[in-house]
């Protein structure tokens, strides 16, 4: 099977997305510090819960990416997890929640988000094969 320079991408955005969702468990105030975020135990609790299911998303979709039979479907929704942690920081930030500074993070999982639907049609034409 050959791997191209998209699939290496994808597998990438996939490990980043894992190890930042590790750390954004083991230590959300030093995160929330840098956005300029409240710190009060529900917000480190659910900053945390954040990180949980983006290290589930970036494990599924390095899992599903190395598979022995790629899922396409792994693919679909971790490139949609992407689009809504988008949407969810852009709230935030308009909320006033998270300082401007965090439409960087959004800046990284939009283009993540693109070149994971982008990769779509390569793990769908592997699983057919």
């Amino acid at each position: 099977m050959r791997r191209g320079v998209l699939f290496w991408l994808v597998a990438a955005i996939a490990a980043i997305t894992l190890v930042t969702g590790c750390v954004q468990i083991l230590f959300p105030a030093p995160i929330l510090a840098v956005l300029s975020a409240g710190q009060s135990p529900a917000a480190l609790h659910f900053f945390g819960l954040v990180g949980m299911f983006m290290a589930l998303f970036g494990g599924a979709l390095l899992h599903g990416l190395f598979a022995h039979q790629p899922n396409p479907v792994v693919v679909l929704w971790a490139g949609l997890q992407k689009f809504g942690a988008v949407a969810g920081v852009g709230i935030g930030v308009l909320h006033g929640i998270f300082a401007p500074l965090a439409l960087l993070v959004t800046v990284f999982d939009f283009v993540s988000g693109v070149l994971i639907l982008a990769y779509l049609p390569h793990a769908r034409s592997l699983r057919r094969h």
